[in-house]
């Protein structure tokens, strides 16, 4: 009894395992392998989904962030400079450096992917 247990356990545990995003765009499923000028940390790709100007954030679903131990996934960030904003629109796939700054996860830096 406790043998199956454990197998319908583990069957169940892949089952709902976070997937993939949608088929066909994995630009944002893994870090980037190149590295920021201004940092000289490693980049993610990332897709932006929404740009919020007023709170001075952005949401990316983005590649693991190595740096901050972060799995793949959609997440809100504060910007370095609320001037960034301006160069984003929804659906730009970039390469970015994000940090905790303050306790908050703040993009540093960006670049339209190429």
């Amino acid at each position: 009894m406790r043998s199956r247990l454990l197998a319908l356990t583990s069957i169940a545990s892949l089952l709902f395992l976070p997937g993939s995003y949608a088929a066909g765009d994995s630009s944002a499923d893994n870090a980037a392998g190149t590295t920021s000028a201004e940092s000289g940390q490693a980049m993610t790709a990332g897709l932006v989904k929404k740009i919020d100007k007023d709170a001075g954030k952005v949401t990316i679903r983005h590649g693991p962030l190595e740096n901050l131990g972060m799995p793949k996934m959609t997440m809100v960030f504060r910007v370095k400079d609320p001037a960034m904003l301006d160069r984003l629109k929804e659906g730009d796939k970039i390469l970015f450096v994000a940090e905790k700054v303050d306790g908050a996860f703040t993009v540093m830096s960006f670049e339209s992917e190429k």
